[in-house]
């Protein structure tokens, strides 16, 4: 979700790398001989080259199909053109789920990229005075995930104790620390020596002169609130329990190469993550409950 936490806040629709016409259905039998396609956005990270040979080893041939256009591999899965996809987090998941009225499953956890708070005044979010102003995206989906950072920071309070849909108005003023403004994600880095800090894209943080380590808080892997940004293997709900299937994500979990790979790809920013599936399909029916509440 390039750092997938951008999946939802850039959507673009462009022509997809691979026709899916091409694609005929492998099915969802766990023989060995068996083709799995597995749809993933960014087929020359270095993680998939080292996930083919350790798939390889175990006997199990799969097929890596790319895509440019992050809207595709999720039809195309329900479809049964793909076996299985890795490319989202599961806020992107339940949108999906339920905008199509279908039912995708998480069936294992890769990694997250966290989204930092960064200060060129402060080293350290205790050190923010009560009162300053923080700086967040105004899109949807970031500035929620922002204000899920700033409440585990401890910058302020959420009266819904906050959601995938939480926006400035959800803000106990009474009980946070900081003012909060929303801006244009591009602008929240050149807004930085007006505020005491802002969030920032991680797209960004370069263009920004900062390093990810400049970040003086972010998502937390262990917070609860960070746990639908997780990214995750997703497949049919039927297909859920597949033994290749689940082997595959164990590979990916697992394989040295495949890890290093992953950090390689994310200039070190990812942390992987081994995530229960139960707590996986907890987290996307509470994200789809809330998608569905706010679609009203």
């Amino acid at each position: 979700m390039a750092h997938r936490t951008k999946l939802i806040a850039a959507l673009a629709a462009v022509p997809l790398l691979l026709g899916l016409a091409s694609c005929a259905s492998a099915g969802s039998g766990d023989a060995a001989d068996e083709v799995v396609k597995i749809g993933v956005v960014g087929k020359a990270d270095p993680q998939w080259a080292a996930f083919e040979k350790a798939a390889e080893k175990e006997g199990i041939d799969i097929e890596l199909v790319d895509f440019s256009d992050y809207a595709q591999p999720n039809p195309a899965t329900t479809e049964g053109e793909l076996d299985l996809n890795q490319f989202q987090h599961i806020v992107y998941l339940a949108d999906y789920n339920v905008s199509a009225g279908e039912d995708l499953t998480p069936i294992g956890s890769t990694a997250i990229y966290p989204l930092g708070l960064y200060s060129t005044k402060y080293d350290s979010v205790k050190d923010i005075p009560a009162g300053e102003t923080v700086a967040v995206p105004d899109d949807a989906s970031n500035q929620a995930r922002a204000l899920l950072v700033l409440q585990s920071a401890g910058l302020v309070e959420l009266k819904s104790g906050g959601t995938t849909f939480s926006d400035l108005a959800d803000i106990d003023e009474a009980k946070s620390k900081v003012k909060v403004t929303a801006l244009e994600a591009s602008l929240t880095p050149t807004s930085l020596p007006d505020v005491a800090a802002a969030i920032i894209n991680n797209d960004y943080v370069a263009d920004a002169g900062l390093s990810f380590d400049d970040a003086i808080a972010q998502d937390d892997p262990t917070d609860p609130n960070a746990l639908p940004y997780v990214n995750i293997f997703a497949t049919r709900a039927e297909d859920a329990d597949n033994e290749t299937y689940l082997k595959l994500v164990e590979i990916f979990q697992t394989d040295a190469d495949v890890q290093a790979g992953l950090l390689e790809s994310s200039g070190n920013t990812a942390v992987p993550l081994e995530v229960s599936v139960s707590d996986l399909k907890d987290s996307l029916a509470k994200v789809e409950a809330d998608t569905k509440a706010a679609k009203g």
